[in-house]
């Protein structure tokens, strides 16, 4: 660890109430919902209120002074726009001579774009430079572009609703460590019909504006956005400083919270003790606050566990903007710089019947002062995580001991479904049945490299995927297709997202430790080694479990990355 501090010099924002963050300010100001009813998605499902940025694309394009011929997805415009702002913000016009990040945090990707032409691509007759959605990385490097930063390092992580605090956190620690000198972090996400169904056929949809912590809530709004932070190493321009981080697993559930919250405290508890806080400092609790019976049960847990009888104030801003899902944590995470610099604490809109076992969440409050404040970002596959920030300088970390080396104990490859038969010696036959054929790989490659290295339950889990699961996401596109938006398979939207399998191995084990997903195509495997290395070198963990998985899809065979119908790795890297 160095001695150094994590500035925030600039951010940007554009969401459902507000297309920069003045506007933004305003309306958590004035308590305005950006909640409604759809303008520009166009689904069967219309009458369902969502949080959408009040532009179209060709606004947004206008607004960024493109002119592109080839389609461009909602996630790439808003990110590039957020992007801007931030940089702006930030005083930075040139980065030439600067080792520069982008780290973005999405799910969805390009899917908005892919789902308007699927029939045709399942046809043979892809549309012309349509991203396909499973192409995370796709996106990023967009961004980059459209923002004007050709040529910097992009990285693209996807834990799901924690991708985007997930980059801030993955920036924060490579500036401690002195691997950049200026890192853009944050995430995007556009409202498709995609993740709109999928999120619909688990029934945690609420058909009137979400009521976060009520006890009459029924599920969450959906929204979109993106935002970004500029983060850089002692600078004298701070608006506030990075001084803790967590990142735990909950290991309970692919879509579900534990009844404890084990994840979300761990994660809360983590953030505390890096920063040196006690939980009396905390002025602040930015909730994840979704609105749906579980997760606002098991984080209200969570958060009496951790302050016990000095409860701070807390408040769900997801009924200003929607769950903007993989952008949510960076959005969330401008309201709390915006709430820390003018001297509010944001409202629970739409809170009125106190819950039993549910914190009670704040009408808002003007006036104050806020020297530290946590955001929680909690993603499905229980991928926890919290940050702090604080108004001022946290004290300087002391100079750590020298980098410990790691060394490979393990490593494991699958690359054929003819293999798949081995899964039996680690999984009953009657739980792999349901597994698909990506999952065994992925399980079988993992359990066996456990195994060599003679370790059950890894510290930390990273895993590597250039488009994730990308066979059950074309068979919930079909769903969509076939059934006309209506009766969809839950279980083909719950295995869909790209860090499923890191999740899904860390339930099977128990691990409750780091927990992270990349998804950034080719260049996916080569961030997950290094963030495996950094992992041990910096001492937080003495075993790191790192799974590469991808898979050819019939509908798209071309574009398969490894010649595999399947294909896994996994190695085990653990201290010297």
């Amino acid at each position: 660890m160095m001695n150094s501090a994590v500035s925030i010099t600039g951010y940007g924002i554009i969401c459902a109430i507000g297309n920069d963050a003045s506007s933004v300010l305003d309306s958590l100001r004035a308590g305005r919902t950006g909640i409604g009813q759809m303008k520009y998605l166009g689904s069967k499902h219309s009458g369902l209120p969502v949080g959408e940025v009040k532009l179209s694309d060709d606004g947004m394009k206008s607004l960024l002074g493109l002119q592109v011929a080839e389609p461009v997805s909602r996630t790439s415009l808003m990110g590039a726009i957020a992007v801007r702002q931030a940089l702006a913000h930030a005083g930075i016009k040139d980065v030439r001579g600067r080792r520069v990040v982008l780290i973005s945090g999405t799910t969805v990707g390009g899917m908005d774009l892919t789902e308007k032409y699927y029939v045709q691509m399942r046809a043979g007759d892809p549309h012309p430079d349509v991203p396909h959605g499973n192409d995370c990385g796709r996106s990023t490097r967009e961004i980059a572009r459209f923002a004007g930063l050709d040529g910097v390092e992009t990285c693209t992580i996807s834990t799901a609703c924690s991708s985007a605090l997930n980059s801030i956190i993955l920036g924060a620690e490579m500036l401690d460590r002195g691997e950049a000198d200026i890192v853009i972090a944050g995430g995007s996400e556009a409202l498709s019909r995609f993740h709109l169904n999928g999120f619909n056929s688990l029934m945690i949809l609420d058909g009137r504006q979400c009521r976060p912590f009520d006890e009459t809530r029924t599920g969450l709004n959906l929204g979109e956005g993106a935002a970004f932070v500029v983060l850089e190493r002692n600078a004298g321009n701070s608006i506030a400083y990075v001084s803790g981080y967590g990142n735990r697993c909950d290991a309970f559930h692919q879509t579900a919270s534990s009844e404890d919250g084990e994840g979300a405290y761990l994660a809360m508890k983590d953030a505390l003790d890096m920063a040196g806080l006690q939980p009396g400092d905390i002025g602040y609790v930015n909730a994840h606050g979704t609105g749906t019976p579980n997760n606002d049960a098991s984080e209200s847990r969570a958060l009496m566990r951790i302050f016990r009888d000095r409860m701070p104030e807390v408040s769900s801003t997801k009924p200003f903007t929607g769950h903007t899902t993989s952008a949510s944590g960076s959005i969330e995470t401008v309201i709390c710089l915006l709430a820390m610099q003018n001297g509010f604490i944001p409202a629970n809109l739409g809170w009125k019947n106190q819950a039993s076992g549910l914190i009670t969440p704040t009408p808002g409050r003007t006036g104050v002062r806020l020297d530290n404040v946590i955001c929680n970002s909690f993603g499905f596959g229980g991928n926890d995580s919290s940050l702090i920030i604080s108004r001022n300088r946290p004290e300087t970390k002391s100079a750590a001991v020298e980098d410990r080396l790691f060394s490979v104990a393990a490593e494991e490859t699958v690359d054929s479904a003819d293999q798949l038969s081995g899964l039996k010696e680690f999984v009953p036959p009657m739980e792999s049945r349901r597994m698909g054929r990506l999952m065994k790989a992925a399980h079988l490659a993992a359990f066996r490299a456990m195994k060599d290295a003679g370790i059950s339950c890894p510290d930390a889990i990273v895993t590597a995927t250039s488009r994730g699961m990308y066979e059950i996401s074309m068979q919930f596109l079909d769903d969509m297709v076939t059934n006309d938006e209506e009766l969809l398979k839950p279980t083909l939207f719950m295995l869909s997202t790209h860090n499923t399998i890191g999740s899904a191995i860390a339930v099977r084990t128990g691990c409750h430790g780091y927990n992270i997903t990349y998804s950034h195509g080719d260049e996916s495997f080569a961030w997950a080694m290094r963030d495996a290395q950094r992992l041990i070198a910096a001492g937080k963990a003495d075993s790191v479990l790192v799974v590469s998985f991808d898979e050819t899809c019939p509908a798209f065979a071309e574009d398969g990355y490894s010649g595999h119908d399947v294909y896994a790795k996994a190695l085990v890297l653990t201290v010297k």
